[in-house]
């Protein structure tokens, strides 16, 4: 089969919509196979996992432990560093820029995001709802997003804006932003039990796992990829408006 044809074949197992690009990736161990492609190359080739994915899962390990903590560039501890990095890491994303969460309201870090994508054609953008939106501010952010690209078009024959929301019940939210070079991850508060503002700042091969990621569960997401579509979205509640209506 030709890269082409196998994407073909592994999608009408898998249901996801992994091009051939990220097949060749595969095969050449420069990105680990999440585990429903894994399982449906399984399928596919008729063939134990051990087998096909010995070169992947060799080299990715290596990496990561010959790494160790050096993967993590800095911890953040304040708030302002970690909208800071955030916002970097924005910035320099030039060929991916994967965003998952539904919470962001951050002014800066949401028109970095969008500076990103008006000035940088060929950059592809990934971004993943855990449901609905909770501030009217990331609805507004998704609306300029669609007003600034087209999901159904194509540059050079890839599709370069990919929204979507996760809405099976129980999965858990994931917050981060990661492009092809570094990546982000909040963490809990390290000054009280309330809120995520401190977090890391991680190195190139972290950013890598974490775009790939951030590409798996936006394929299996559902899109909301129209202006009327974002905007039937319900707006979740956080938990302090919550408490109000209580």
């Amino acid at each position: 089969m030709t890269l082409e044809e196998a994407a073909d074949a592994l999608n009408a197992i898998t249901g996801l919509a992994a091009a051939a690009s990220l097949l060749s990736a595969f095969e050449s161990g420069r990105r680990r196979t999440g585990t429903r492609n894994r399982a449906g190359l399984c399928q596919l080739y008729r063939e134990r996992p051990e087998v096909l994915f010995a070169h992947q899962d060799g080299e990715a390990a290596s990496v990561l432990e010959t790494s160790g903590t050096a993967v993590v560039v800095k911890v953040l501890t304040r708030w302002t560093d970690l909208i800071e990095a955030m916002v970097e890491v924005a910035s320099g994303a030039r060929e991916q820029l994967v965003v998952t969460g539904s919470r962001s309201r951050e002014k800066a870090y949401l028109a970095a995001i969008e500076t990103a994508v008006a000035q940088h054609p060929d950059l592809v953008h990934y971004r993943v709802l855990y449901g609905p939106p909770r501030h009217r501010g990331l609805s507004d952010h998704l609306v300029r997003l669609l007003e600034l690209r087209d999901p159904a078009a194509r540059r050079n024959g890839v599709k370069t804006l990919h929204i979507g929301v996760v809405d099976q019940p129980g999965v858990p939210e994931r917050f981060f932003v990661a492009s092809e070079t570094a990546a982000v991850t909040p963490l809990p508060s390290f000054h009280g039990a309330e809120g995520f503002d401190c977090g890391v700042l991680l190195g190139r091969e972290a950013a890598v796992g974490l775009v790939h990621h951030g590409r798996e569960a936006c394929a299996s997401a559902r899109p909301v990829e129209t202006i009327e579509a974002v905007r039937a979205l319900p707006m979740g509640h956080t938990r302090q408006q919550n408490e109000e209506k209580a």
